[in-house]
């Protein structure tokens, strides 16, 4: 294995195969497999890639860290010869949150400093300037992202926030230096290491920009950020003649299909509300979910009645519903609700012959995958930038997973059809 890496959420590593899979400038991507929490094997020995999708992104940074690190081993053991800790091109991380505590600790147990964060994605529209994450032309904390109800993001200035969780001083490599290119970026991390700094944040606006770092990091052990840090890493294992082997095909599937969505974000919400011109979608309240009134068997009973017609359950609601619903029964409870029953629902449905499965929501995605109980997925063609088709190790069902704010308008139907094997 060449590169492992650890993500924080089910989606999130879904994304990041994507990338390493598919490759970027003008080099092609690495063999991948998504493993779905710590493997208790070894990987197969074609796979290049490895991506350990965890569901820690909420945890507490004590359990974060702790599975965090017990990922890092497996990794090690395998002898990747980088590590990459994944999380959300928007950062998604309270100020009390784990994203510092976790890249501190892989640095720490890797002997290492002037590690680049970087979560910048400009194909999804998530850039980084002067250390201001922008969601298209929006400073994050202007964003839909500010009312998140999980992790409200208050403050665009990623430096601020990742001192807030940080141990050590925080660095900083700014848009002009990067400009210079991999060298410049190089020797900028390097002054950063010696000034004791362990996480860096590195400035990026173009997949140019992230190129540039992504050879500057060529023999970095270890690199965080989203997705578009990987665009560039396996073009370094390919010029160094490390690279051999195929990739391992994707298997897509036709016959019955769902579409789940839990997520409350802006583009998921548009995306259910321009499926239902078209197709059936059923739209479940969190409250009776709650109070034991809606179970999984009303949502196969649906997926069934509608067989052929691409049905659609979701619990989406917007930020404001989800909020007084928290306030109400508490965050926690929400969310296991919602995921519980989705969790059941999928593993009826794939118990009685689903193909295609998409899903809308990383929380979500985490609790159907585990309860689906794959071990890993094979990483299949880009249904969207950062949302990669994916099949079960079987064969037996081929899935999108899709982060809440990713995706085009009319993603769900798209999904369905690239899972299909459509071009």
């Amino acid at each position: 294995m060449l590169i492992g890496v650890i993500a924080d959420d089910f989606t999130g590593a879904s994304d990041i195969a994507n990338t390493l899979a598919k490759g970027g400038g003008g080099s092609p991507g690495l063999a991948t497999t998504q493993f779905l929490g710590i493997p208790s094997g070894r990987a197969s020995a074609d796979c290049q890639a490895g991506v350990i999708a965890l569901k820690s992104r909420s945890l507490p940074p004590t359990e974060a860290v702790s599975q965090s690190l017990q990922a890092l081993a497996w990794l090690q053991e395998q002898g990747c010869r980088q590590v990459v800790f994944k999380y959300c091109s928007t950062f998604d991380s309270t100020k009390e949150g784990n994203i510092g505590p976790v890249g501190e600790a892989l640095a720490d147990r890797l002997g290492v400093r002037g590690v680049v964060a970087c979560p910048a994605f400009p194909a999804a529209g998530r850039t980084l300037y002067m250390g201001n994450l922008f969601v298209e032309d929006v400073p994050l904390d202007e964003s839909s992202l500010r009312n998140h109800p999980l992790t409200p993001m208050s403050d665009s200035d990623l430096r601020r926030w990742l001192r807030a969780q940080s141990r050590h001083p925080v660095g900083f490599v700014a848009w002009p230096r990067v400009r210079g290119g991999s060298r410049e970026i190089a020797g900028q991390l390097r002054e950063c290491a010696d000034a004791g700094q362990v996480l860096v944040v590195v400035d990026a606006l173009t997949d140019g920009d992230l190129l540039a770092i992504a050879e500057a990091c060529a023999d970095a052990p270890l690199v965080t950020g989203g997705s578009g840090i990987a665009l560039g890493l396996p073009r370094n294992f390919h010029r160094s003649g490390l690279v051999d082997g195929t990739h391992r095909a994707f298997r897509p599937a036709k016959g019955r299909a769902a579409i789940l969505a839990g997520s409350c974000s802006r583009a998921t919400l548009a995306q259910i509300a321009e499926h239902e011109k078209r197709h059936p979608v059923l739209r479940l309240s969190i409250d009776e979910i709650i109070r034991g009134l809606v179970t999984p068997v009303d949502v196969v009973a649906f997926v069934e009645r509608h067989e052929g017609s691409a049905p659609l359950v979701s619990t989406s609601q917007p930020p404001a519903e989800v909020r007084a619903l928290q306030d109400t029964y508490g965050a926690d409870k929400v969310a296991s609700a919602v995921d519980a029953l989705f969790a059941r629902s999928a593993s009826l449905l794939a118990s009685r012959g689903l193909a295609r499965l998409v899903v809308a929501g990383g929380e979500t995605s985490g609790a159907i995958v585990s309860a689906l109980g794959f071990e890993s997925l094979d990483i299949g063609p880009e249904i969207a930038p950062g949302v990669p088709a994916v099949s079960s190790g079987d064969g037996r069902l081929a899935l999108a997973l899709k982060s809440g704010n990713f995706g085009q308008f009319d993603f769900f139907t798209r999904a369905l059809a690239i899972l299909e094997g459509a071009a």
